[in-house]
């Protein structure tokens, strides 16, 4: 069968798209960017992939009209203004361009509504589900709780708050009661409901088997690890309040922050069980999701992570908008150095950011992250998904990927942190010389100033870290 994937890019396309290939189809990937898009070559022979926007119509007749199935993966978690406006216009755009294919079965994932007073994201993914039910297809919404996996938002705020925090002083929502579900069972039910003719026309809920509150969940991620902690609830926390707390203590961006608190003071309970039935499916407890979790962890083996989606941060582009370095009004600090061992060097490179550090003077791009955080930024809180590999497109720390090539020796980074202008990192290994380049584009007088303000900085740093990388 001939499946559309969309959102190919994001947290549950780049772990459902294997699955379908595994199972026989052959997958039309539809990406905003196609330079973000990197799947293994092992399934180039199966996958078709093809650049187009939501919200441009136009570009949706790209896809395919013979599709059979089609699974509509997009969110968003911005606070950009008349979000919701443009996620309905989206949905609008798509169930269009699916009416005029062959398509038989369209699949959202969604999230669950049975709250009376629904979050301002919680609101627009219904809109959308509303919108795509109105197709001259077959359409199953599946409303999913929270989801407990490597590399989720949900699963990484519980880590960061219960690995950081021996004591909580909490805000109240974490009274909200939700039902946790393992991303090992959403994949399943996923590929299981498609052309499955008893989901046909209808929404269900997806949960695992326990009803917990985000104190349970909290308290159960610290037993899993044998972790004593202990969390008290003050009730005159406000939301702003509870915002920052949770910025500050976890790798979310405030803007993120804002949209999960958010949603967070809103139940996410399962109305019944019926999908597990109709499928045959019998869901992993919070315990069993936990461990597994922590495996994937230990193993290094992250599929895929919220961090990497462009919501981690404040910026909203294509990597090849920014992937020319430009050289009109921008101020260079560049330097050459011969290395000692290629393969060392390159390794080097490839492991840098994240639990590695930068090599030299580390407390300097710590407090750098710090800073960062203070003003609304990103900070260094994000790491990076596998500390071995690296894809366009990928969070490291507060950079951006833009271009990696292990092979050509070219690993290119863009700035997230706050700046009065625009920063890329850019490291070039040719046989045995490294060329580091840091560029910084200006934005009018305060970043002129800004750029001399910390040049002595930048001499320290940059030439400690080819030190390390080339010795």
């Amino acid at each position: 069968m001939k499946i559309l994937l969309t959102g190919a890019t994001g947290y549950i396309g780049k772990r459902l798209l294997p699955t379908l290939v595994k199972n026989g189809h052959r997958v039309i990937c539809l990406v905003r960017d196609l330079n973000r898009f990197q799947p293994r070559t092992s399934m180039s022979d199966h996958i078709e992939v093809i650049e187009a926007d939501l919200l441009d119509p136009d570009s949706l007749t790209k896809i395919p009209s013979d599709i059979d199935g089609a699974f509509y993966l997009v969110h968003s978690m911005s606070d950009a203004a008349e979000y919701q406006k443009l996620e309905k216009r989206s949905a609008v755009y798509f169930r269009e361009a699916m009416n005029a294919t062959s398509v038989k079965h369209v699949i959202y994932l969604g999230g669950i509504v049975n709250d009376q007073s629904l979050s301002a994201h919680l609101d627009s993914r219904l809109q959308v589900e509303n919108q795509l039910s109105q197709g001259k297809y077959h359409f199953t919404a599946l409303r999913a709780s929270i989801i407990i996996g490597s590399g989720s938002a949900s699963f990484e705020i519980i880590r960061d708050l219960v690995e950081k925090l021996p004591v909580m002083v909490a805000p109240k929502w974490l009274r909200t009661r939700s039902q946790p579900i393992a991303i090992s069972d959403v994949i399943k039910i996923l590929h299981k409901t498609l052309f499955n003719p008893g989901t046909y026309d209808d929404n269900f809920d997806i949960g695992g088997p326990e009803v917990l509150s985000y104190k349970n969940m909290l308290l159960g991620y610290a037993r899993g690890r044998g972790l004593p902690r202990y969390i008290f609830i003050v009730p005159v926390m406000t939301p702003k309040l509870s915002s920052y707390w949770l910025y500050f203590i976890t790798a979310t961006s405030y803007k993120l922050a804002q949209a999960l608190v958010d949603s967070m003071k809103v139940e996410v309970v399962c109305r019944d069980n019926r999908i597990n039935q109709v499928l045959e499916i019998t869901p992993l407890g919070y315990d069993n999701a936990l461990k597994r979790t922590l495996a994937a962890i230990e193993e290094n083996q992250i599929a895929s992570s919220w961090k990497d989606a462009f919501s981690s941060g404040d910026l909203k582009f294509k990597l090849s908008d920014f992937i020319n370095v430009p050289t009109f009004g921008c101020y260079k600090d560049q330097r050459k150095k011969k290395v000692r061992e290629h393969s060392k060097s390159l390794d080097r490179i490839w492991q840098i950011g994240g639990n590695t550090g930068w090599y030299y003077a580390n407390w300097l791009w710590k407090l750098r992250g710090y800073l960062d955080k203070l003003v609304g930024g990103v900070g260094l809180r994000r790491g990076r998904t596998n500390d071995l590999e690296i894809a366009a497109g990928n969070a490291i720390d507060f950079w951006r990927v833009l271009y990696a090539d292990k092979h050509e020796g070219r690993l290119l980074l863009f700035a997230e942190m706050k700046l009065p202008g625009e920063a890329w990192l850019e490291f070039r290994l040719d046989q045995q010389q490294l060329l580091q380049t840091a560029t910084f584009r200006p934005k009018g007088l305060w970043g002129r100033l800004y750029w001399f303000a910390v040049y002595p900085l930048h001499g320290l740093i940059f030439q400690g870290l080819i030190n390390k990388l080339s010795s």
